[in-house]
C-alpha cells in the first residue's frame, strides 16, 4: 500500500482500511464543519459493509437498548417491545458529537467492547477547542481527521472500489504480522506521548486491512509506516522523546559488521525485503513525525496552561433546569407545579404495568398511571462567561509594554465579541485600581474606554485583584462563569491602604489572590516585562493560574497566548 501524504490521500486511505475492517477499527473522528468537504466524506460511508444508522447526542437508552413500542402498546392493550438501535450491527452516523453526554459516550464504547459489530463515525462540529469528543470514544476509534483547515479546491471525490474491498474482506483473516511489530509500535507509541495501549493495536489491524487491500499476506513496510501517519501521529502529545539509557545498545559492544557490497540494486523498503533486515523503529518513527499535527506546539501549551489552572477555564459553567437549553435524558420526578413533564417518557414508564394495575383496580380506566411513573423534562446550559482583564498602568508598564498590552486585549475583544462573551476591564496605577469598564458586550465602548487608558504611577496590584475579584463575585451572582487575566510586568509596590510598602503590597496581593482562588476563579498570569519576574510566577501559584512569562512578544503573540489558555 502506497504511503499516504496529504491530508485528504489519509482521507482516502483510512475509508477504504475502515471498510476493509469496519468493526475492527472502530470507527473515525471527523472533526469538521459542516459543508462540501465533509459531505464527501459521509458520501464515501456507504462503502462500508453495514447499514447506516444515525444517532442524536441526546438520544435516551430506549432507543440504543430497545424498550416499548408505546403507539403498538397502546393499540393492541397489551405491551409491545420493540429493538434499539445497537441490537445488530451497522454503521452509526453521530452529527455534533462534541455535545455527547457522558453516559451515552460510556454507552456507545460499551458497545463497542463487547465485540458487537459497531462502527462509529463521529461528526465533531466543535467550534472552540474546549468542545471535543469524550476520551472514552476517541481512545476506540482509531482514525483521527481534522478537515477544518482544508479548503475544498484541494479534495476530490473518494475511490471506493466495492469490489477490491470485498476481495480484502475476504483475503483479511490470513493477513499476517510478527509480533515483534506489536512490541515497535507500542514502544513509537510511548516516545509519542500515547498512554492508551489501544493505539498501537488499532495501529496494527490498519496496517493488515491495508495489506489485504494491496493482496497481500503479510503487512509491509508501506503499510505499517500508512497506519501510523493514521493512527498514532494524530494522537500525539509530545514530540518523539530519545529512548531511555536502558533501551539504548551498550557502548562497549562492537558495531555490527558491514555486510558486503553488492552489485544488485537495492530494494525499496517493503519490497521483498524481510522486516527484521530493516531499521523499522527508525523509518516509523519518521513516518510518524512527517505527519505530527502542525498545531501541536499550540495544543501542548494550551493543555499545559490547563493544567496549571486545575480546571476549565474557556466555557462557561454548565447548569441543569427543566425551562431552557440543550435537552438532556428525562428522569423521575414529581408534580411541584415548577417542573415540565415528559408525556412520552411518562406514558412509556407505565406501559409495561397496565396489566396487573387493570386487574388490580377498582376503577375502570384505559390507562392507570401513578406517581412513580411521572418522568421530567430537563435541560442544560451554560452560562455566559465574562473574561476580566486586569491591566497594569503604572509608571513601569507605561514605558515598557502597556501599547502592546493594550493591543492585545484588543485582539482578546474581538474574540470576546465574536463568541458573544462579555468582558470587563479593571486598570491599576497610583494607589489604587479603577473598573474602567463594567460586564459589557459592547466592543466599541470598550475600545474606546482602552485607548484612553493613562499611564504612570505606582504598583497597586492587590488593589488590582480586589477590584477584579468583587467584579467576579457579582458576575457569578447573576449567573455568569467569570475568568481573570492579569496583565503586569512587576512586583507591587503599593499596599491596599495606598501607603508605598513593597513588604505590605507583597504580602496583601498574596492574599488577594488566595481569595481569588478560594472562590474558584479561573484565573492567568500574564508577564509582559522586560525579564520573567519570580514574584509573578510565585503569584500564580497562589492563584492556582499558568504562568504565561511574554518577554519580546507583540501584540498578536500575547493575544494568541492568552486565547490558547482561556481555550484549554
Amino acid at each position: 500500500m502506497s504511503l499516504p501524504a496529504s491530508v485528504w490521500t489519509r482521507v482516502e486511505v483510512g475509508l477504504n482500511a475502515l471498510a476493509v475492517d469496519p468493526a475492527g477499527l472502530g470507527g473515525m473522528w471527523l472533526r469538521a464543519r459542516s459543508g462540501p468537504v465533509r459531505d464527501r466524506v459521509v458520501a464515501a460511508l456507504g462503502a462500508l459493509p453495514l447499514p447506516q444508522k444515525r444517532l442524536h447526542p441526546s438520544i435516551g437508552d430506549e432507543q440504543l437498548f430497545g424498550g416499548i413500542d408505546l403507539s403498538a402498546t397502546l393499540a393492541a392493550g397489551k405491551m409491545v417491545a420493540r429493538k434499539g438501535i445497537l441490537a445488530e450491527p451497522a454503521v452509526l452516523v453521530l452529527p455534533m458529537a462534541e455535545r455527547i453526554q457522558p453516559g451515552l459516550a460510556a454507552r456507545l464504547a460499551g458497545a463497542m467492547d463487547h465485540g458487537t459489530g459497531h462502527c462509529l463515525i463521529a461528526l465533531d462540529e466543535g467550534a472552540e477547542p474546549e468542545e471535543t469528543l469524550p476520551e472514552a470514544l476517541t481512545d476506540r476509534l482509531a482514525l483521527h481527521v481534522d478537515l477544518d483547515a482544508l479548503p475544498y479546491g484541494e479534495t476530490d471525490p473518494l475511490d471506493m472500489d466495492t469490489e477490491a474491498l470485498a476481495a480484502a474482506r475476504a483475503r483479511l483473516p490470513q493477513v499476517r504480522a510478527s509480533d515483534s511489530i506489536l512490541q515497535d509500535m507500542t514502544l513509537l507509541a510511548v516516545r509519542l506521548g500515547i498512554d492508551s495501549l489501544r493505539a498501537p493495536m488499532l495501529a496494527l489491524r490498519t496496517a493488515k486491512a491495508l495489506a489485504a487491500i494491496a493482496g497481500n499476506d503479510e503487512v509491509s513496510v508501506d503499510d505499517l509506516t500508512a497506519a501510523v501517519e493514521l493512527v498514532l501521529a494524530p494522537r500525539a502529545t509530545q514530540f518523539p522523546q530519545e529512548p531511555e539509557e536502558d533501551e539504548r545498545p551498550p557502548e562497549d559492544q562492537p558495531p555490527p559488521e558491514p555486510e558486503p557490497e553488492q552489485n544488485e540494486p537495492e530494494n525499496d523498503p517493503g519490497e521483498g525485503q524481510s522486516l527484521d533486515d530493516l531499521p523499522l523503529q527508525d523509518i516509523l518513527l519518521e513516518a510518524a513525525q512527517a505527519a505530527l499535527p502542525a498545531d501541536l506546539l499550540a495544543k501542548l501549551a494550551a493543555k499545559k496552561s490547563q493544567r496549571s489552572a486545575g480546571g476549565t477555564a474557556g466555557a462557561g459553567a454548565k447548569r441543569k433546569g427543566n425551562r431552557r437549553g440543550r435537552p438532556i435524558p428525562s428522569r423521575q420526578g414529581r408534580i411541584d407545579g415548577t417542573t415540565r413533564i415528559d408525556v412520552i417518557s411518562t406514558l412509556r414508564a407505565a406501559a409495561p404495568w397496565q396489566t396487573i394495575r387493570k386487574r388490580e383496580s377498582r376503577f375502570e380506566r384505559s390507562l392507570h398511571i401513578r406517581t412513580d411513573d411521572i418522568r421530567i423534562r430537563r435541560f442544560e446550559e451554560k452560562s455566559d462567561r465574562l473574561l476580566i482583564f486586569v491591566v497594569d498602568a503604572s509608571g513601569s508598564a507605561a514605558m515598557t509594554r502597556l501599547a502592546e498590552a493594550k493591543g492585545a486585549v484588543e485582539l482578546l475583544l474581538a474574540e470576546a465579541y465574536a463568541r458573544r462573551d462579555h468582558v470587563a476591564l479593571v486598570s491599576f496605577r497610583g494607589e489604587g485600581a479603577e473598573l474602567l469598564l463594567p460586564p459589557t458586550r459592547s466592543l466599541v465602548q470598550t475600545k474606546r474606554r482602552l485607548a484612553a487608558l493613562p499611564g504612570g504611577g505606582g504598583t497597586p496590584l492587590a488593589a488590582g485583584l480586589r477590584t477584579a475579584l468583587e467584579v467576579a463575585i457579582q458576575a457569578k451572582g447573576r449567573g455568569m462563569t467569570p475568568t481573570v487575566a492579569l496583565l503586569t510586568d512587576g512586583r507591587a509596590n503599593i499596599a491596599l491602604d495606598g501607603t508605598a510598602n513593597r513588604v505590605m503590597a507583597g504580602e496583601d496581593a498574596s492574599n488577594m489572590a488566595r481569595a481569588i482562588r478560594g472562590y474558584g476563579f479561573p484565573a492567568m498570569v500574564i508577564d509582559m516585562g522586560q525579564r520573567p519576574e519570580r514574584s509573578l510566577k510565585v503569584l500564580a501559584d497562589l492563584l492556582g493560574a499558568p504562568y504565561i512569562p511574554l518577554l519580546r512578544a507583540d501584540a498578536n503573540r500575547l493575544s494568541s497566548a492568552v486565547s490558547a489558555a482561556l481555550d484549554a
